[in-house]
């Protein structure tokens, strides 16, 4: 089975589900795994347990037709040694920012972590990295000699370089999606966010690098919407969205999207969102750094676990450098003011949770979706109005 794996701190996920659309175009049906779980075209075959549940999967849809895989994997996975198991034909690399340093003690373990994808590159293989962000010099050092190195990346950003394989630029944003320009071609897509045209470029370059030609490929990626939970509409005016943004950077990216489509009609953005107890403390405070941009936040619970949530809530404030904020807990409930309160151009933006339909609380997993909270407070809305 050829493989392309997917890594980075955000915008896995929808990099590799774009890159199983786009292998289609060679042999169907594509083997996927990603947070959401394992896959066989539309097909789910399970959610993720381990390295054995993956390798069961996989050879399942094997049995099944697949030849062609795209697999997204996590720091933690490639820590434990993930992609020399399972070596990929192609490597592909989103961004890198602060994130899981609970687990990894600090960026510099992270990043080798993730580092462990392309040094796994065979030399006959490609890999395809972000030449805008800042630690491309680093992971372009660690690439097998004689590998192929394809970059991509928004054009003026990040480490000088004196050209760029795809470069991005005129990206625009609306509720019907994005547009953008790579290499003088116009390419629109059905996700809402800049960030988006470098996920599909990125997905793009890796589909090319397994032979998929480069109009069935972009086809293939504009065609498909993003994942669920990765700024999705669930109700227009008030604009209602939810993301699962649960880091600084993403935070900070989906607030410029919502912002940027408030603001052309006129109304005010409010975020909600919390962080997870017993996880990277270090990224609480800049969260709320990033929440600075939003005209409202309403600071509630994530997946407290064993910690205290309004401890956690404390420490997303000190990054808020005085900026007013609400406090509600309950996530619920914070919800439900935010959506009850907002203006017909105003935009909710819902963070953290996504397609996640579990909280933790203490010891307690207990059922809640950020979309059916939103449906609720949508029909109380409307029955007091």
């Amino acid at each position: 089975m050829r493989s392309v794996g997917v890594t980075g701190t955000n915008g896995k996920t929808t990099t590799t589900t774009w890159i199983a659309a786009a292998l289609g175009a060679l042999h169907a049906p594509v083997f996927r795994t990603t947070t959401l779980g394992h896959f066989l075209g539309e097909e789910k075959l399970g959610a993720l347990t381990g390295y054995a549940g993956f390798v069961e999967a996989a050879r399942g849809a094997e049995a099944r037709g697949a030849r062609l895989a795209a697999i997204e994997l996590t720091s933690q996975a490639l820590w434990s040694g993930a992609a020399r198991a399972w070596p990929c034909e192609v490597g592909v690399f989103t961004n890198f920012s602060t994130d899981h340093l609970d687990a990894h003690g600090d960026a510099e373990h992270y990043l080798a972590s993730k580092a462990q994808l392309f040094v796994s590159v065979p030399k006959t293989g490609t890999v395809v990295l972000n030449g805008c962000d800042p630690v491309f010099p680093l992971l372009a050092e660690v690439i097998p000699k004689g590998t192929k190195l394809v970059t991509y990346g928004f054009e003026g950003r990040g480490p000088a370089l004196t050209e760029l394989d795809a470069e991005i630029t005129h990206a625009s944003v609306s509720w019907s999606g994005t547009t953008f320009t790579v290499n003088d071609e116009r390419v629109s897509l059905r996700a809402i966010g800049e960030v988006f045209a470098e996920n599909a470029i990125a997905a793009w370059l890796g589909a090319i690098a397994m032979g998929v030609s480069p109009d069935a490929a972009i086809e293939a990626i504009a065609q498909e919407p993003p994942p669920p939970g990765r700024f999705q509409v669930v109700h227009e005016r008030p604009y209602v969205v939810i993301d699962y943004a649960h880091s600084p950077d993403a935070l900070a990216r989906t607030c410029r999207t919502g912002n940027t489509l408030a603001s052309r009609s006129g109304g005010k953005l409010t975020l909600v969102f919390g962080a997870g107890g017993n996880r990277d403390r270090s990224k609480r405070a800049p969260m709320g750094k990033a929440a600075r941009a939003a005209d409202r936040v309403i600071v509630t619970s994530d997946n407290p676990r064993d910690e205290d949530p309004a401890v956690i809530a404390a420490a997303i404030l000190e990054g808020m450098g005085g900026k007013a904020a609400e406090i509600e807990l309950d996530r619920g409930k914070a919800i439900q003011q935010a959506v009850a309160s907002a203006g017909r151009e105003d935009v909710v933006l819902v963070c953290g949770k996504g397609h996640e339909t579990e909280q933790i609380i203490g010891d307690a997993v207990r059922y809640f979706s950020d979309h059916e909270a939103i449906a609720l407070a949508v029909r109380s809305r409307a029955v007091l109005r």
